[in-house]
């Protein structure tokens, strides 16, 4: 058994590893100059990103697609009006298989995925086996199966996949990535994170496709935009449903997959009340949305054990009242960071029991990657993290590198939605974490300390 155990992960990683030598060729050669990629999904969501490859002069975007029109004409507006050649599209006759079409084409290096979440793993996994690398929007899969299934693809095919996850590279993130990696907290004991932000406006709307946000108390079929479909995991799932912003910068500071891994995970719901509150106070209580009995806890908490020692702390908070935080805190044994009053204390160098504002060290501790292109990605989505998200997954690509953020951070991030519903649903269970790296986790390095390139 152990010989087979050794043969088989002998082979997968030996896949893993050969991923990043697939795509693409042609700029190893010194032939085509421009990666060509597609999106699928061209949302509110894939826009942002869209304008990011836009300007880019080493993307073409040869393929567009999307069952909705009007998202589709609005992408393709874009496009036009950042001067580049018009791409092919797919969707326009509301087939949900046309994006295979598009993969089938055989002519992309690469594809973003921007659709909603649902979709995502399926997406990947057809992408992957086209041959196609993939830059996934975060949330890897819905099932625990679902994560398996999209990391054993990777590792079968060895196509290049990254989770397109904006937050590792917010600029204070990076900050404290270096002051980890230099000493500065001593040894790290405890994180926090999390995803709380008010979505009511973003759950709801009227359905006019001029108003994706707030208006109204509309979803689902009456619904436009993300209220069309995200709303519907509030209706049915109980959990940590978006973990990958808090845990992603978690998961670096701590080298989660990398000498370091999650052991055990538990969940903890609070009751639902502020959807139904938001629907009534906006559009009465005898509105259909009105009836409708939500699962999702107001205030999810998740905690995590780690091989290593450490505990982390993910909060998932978006259906009552409140300003956006995502509630960062690192603590070790010589001190702490916390992003909500961008304070720090360092023991040695702070005045004891005070906190001291956090510029100065982030001024410091500026990562490499905002010192050099800080201008260029200045405008883009969220404060500027869009831009290195996409230039991350580009670089990669073009050089045939390993992603930054590899498949199994993708997947190990991404299932804790599925065990944190798997802990609720039974009734706040501790769970055993699984090891999407198979033992490897022991063996791979530390990478997350992005140099200059991305």
């Amino acid at each position: 058994m152990d010989k087979q155990f050794n043969r088989r992960h002998f082979l997968t990683a030996g896949a893993a590893l050969a991923g990043s030598l697939l795509l693409p060729t042609a700029f190893a050669a010194g032939g085509r100059e421009k990666l060509r990629l597609g999106m699928i999904g061209t949302g509110m969501r894939g826009q942002v990103l869209l304008r990011e490859l836009v300007r880019r002069d080493d993307v073409e975007v040869a393929a567009l697609c999307d069952i909705e029109p009007i998202m589709l004409g609005k992408a393709l507006a874009m496009v036009e009006k950042g001067g580049k050649p018009k791409p092919r599209t797919y969707g326009e006759d509301g087939d949900k298989n046309a994006y295979k079409r598009m993969l089938d084409s055989k002519q992309l290096d690469g594809v973003i995925i921007a659709t909603p979440w649902e979709w995502h793993a399926q997406m990947a996994i057809d992408a992957m086996q086209a041959k196609v690398a993939v830059g996934c929007e975060v949330v890897a899969g819905i099932t625990l199966k679902d994560h398996w299934d999209v990391l054993d693809t990777q590792l079968k095919t060895g196509t290049p996949y990254m989770l397109l996850e904006n937050v590792c590279y917010r600029r204070d993130v990076l900050a404290v990535l270096q002051m980890v990696r230099a000493g500065l907290f001593g040894e790290l004991v405890h994180l926090q994170g999390g995803y709380q932000h008010d979505l009511r406006a973003v759950k709801f709307n009227s359905g006019d496709p001029a108003k994706p946000y707030g208006g109204g108390v509309e979803f689902g079929a009456k619904g436009w935009s993300e209220a069309k479909w995200r709303t519907e995991h509030s209706v049915q799932r109980n959990g940590e449903l978006y973990p990958s912003h808090g845990i992603g910068p978690c998961a670096m500071y701590t080298n989660i997959n990398r000498g370091n891994r999650f052991t055990r995970i538990n969940a903890f719901a609070s009751k639902a009340r502020g959807l139904h509150d938001y629907v009534v106070k906006q559009g009465g209580a005898s509105h259909p949305s009105g009836k409708i009995k939500f699962s999702l806890g107001d205030i999810v908490t998740t905690t995590l054990s780690c091989e290593n020692g450490e505990t982390i702390l993910l909060q998932h908070d978006t259906s009552l009242p409140r300003p956006y935080s995502l509630g960062f805190r690192v603590q070790g044994t010589d001190g702490l960071w916390m992003d909500l009053n961008r304070s720090i204390h360092i023991e040695g160098k702070s005045k004891p029991h005070q906190w001291e504002d956090f510029q100065a060290y982030q001024d410091k501790f500026d990562h490499p990657l905002w010192r050099k292109y800080a201008s260029e990605a200045a405008g883009a989505g969220h404060g500027g993290m869009d831009y290195f998200v996409i230039h991350a997954f580009v670089e990669a690509l073009k050089e045939r590198a390993p992603m930054p953020i590899d498949i199994y951070d993708a997947v190990t991030w991404s299932a804790i939605t599925p065990l944190s519903e798997q802990s609720i649903a039974q009734n706040f269970q501790t769970l055993d974490f699984p090891d999407f790296t198979r033992g490897h986790w022991s063996k791979r390095k530390p990478i997350f300390a992005f140099d200059d390139r991305y």
